[in-house]
């Protein structure tokens, strides 16, 4: 008897451990979010996706403002890049452009821990320019993870200069 409650306690322990796990990192409404980043801020899901519009299109400008550079493995958006954040968030208050905002890794990670982190970085973006005033109907994220890496260099310099978020004006 001893020996058949301890199999069931072995086989159930992972299974509890692992849900109680995933009800800790969801909202309310289902939706998954970070201890780093905080609560997803209430009332902003992401908007309903542009027809035709892409990060990569010709009808989005990928360089009107500075990327938010993140430290390694984190999606902190510094008090350092909070500049930024600022100078987007005002640019959405006076223009009625939709924007993109692309998270990116450096190359270290697998190709799925990457592209989680890089929407981590977007999404952590996102809500500290809704924070500032920015409209959430207006705001997109997507993850690149390591692909596209703005210098391609494999040192620390490089990597770096790749743990960034981007922001892309749609026209």
């Amino acid at each position: 008897m001893k020996i058949r409650t301890l199999a069931t306690l072995t086989l159930l322990l992972p299974l509890m451990l692992a849900t109680s796990a995933c009800s800790r990192n969801k909202n309310k409404k289902g939706a998954a979010y970070g201890a780093n980043d905080g609560d997803l801020i209430a009332g902003t899901p992401l908007p309903d996706r542009q027809e035709g519009v892409s990060f990569l299109g010709d009808n989005v400008d990928r360089n009107k403002f500075a990327p938010v550079q993140f430290a390694f493995d984190s999606y902190t958006v510094s008090p350092a890049e909070q500049p930024k954040i600022q100078q987007v968030a005002a640019f959405m208050k006076s223009e009625s452009n939709n924007v993109i905002v692309a998270g990116f890794t450096d190359e270290r990670g697998t190709p799925e821990y990457n592209r989680a982190l890089g929407e981590r970085r977007a999404q952590a973006v996102r809500n500290a320019l809704i924070g500032a005033g920015a409209d959430a109907a207006r705001l997109q994220t997507v993850s690149f993870g390591a692909e596209m890496p703005a210098d391609p260099g494999s040192n620390e310099a490089a990597w770096a200069k790749n743990r960034r978020a981007e922001f892309g004006i749609v026209r």
